[in-house]
């Protein structure tokens, strides 16, 4: 298994309500450009739909593409939302995606004692994405 370090939070930007799933991320990150990106897998190694189903991504020994210069010893999360009805960012999160955060989170660092941070996108990036302070609501 490589070396995990840290737990980077992000968002499917998508729409409050909509129901994505990680099967569609997947789609959209393999799909061939201007569709998508191009790349070989998902992403994320977690997605949180929105009734809070836990959904497995790329494989946690594979490095994700997640966090550009980031990605070598993470864990990427994303949930489905990040945006309201209107487009605007929004922490779209329902009780059920914070309750299913909260518990994946608690196991990853369970399971990987190497774990020193968890981060939000935003950290690392000129975006609003996770729209949420990741670093503030789990490193407290």
């Amino acid at each position: 298994m490589r070396p995990i370090e840290e737990i980077i939070i992000h968002c499917a930007d998508t729409k409050e309500g909509k129901d994505f799933k990680a099967a569609d991320i997947k789609r959209w990150h393999t799909s061939k450009p201007p569709q998508g990106n191009g790349w070989k897998d998902i992403g994320y190694h977690y997605v949180i739909d929105i009734d809070g189903t836990i959904e497995q991504g790329r494989p946690l020994d594979q490095v994700g593409a997640h966090t550009k210069d980031h990605n070598a010893k993470t864990i990427g999360i994303c949930y489905v939302g990040g945006r309201d009805a209107n487009g605007n960012v929004k922490d779209t999160r329902t009780d059920a995606q914070v309750a299913a955060m909260r518990r994946l989170v608690k196991s990853l660092k369970i399971v990987f004692p190497t774990i020193v941070k968890v981060s939000g996108h935003r950290d690392y990036a000129n975006k609003s994405c996770p729209s949420f302070d990741a670093r503030k609501e789990f490193m407290s």
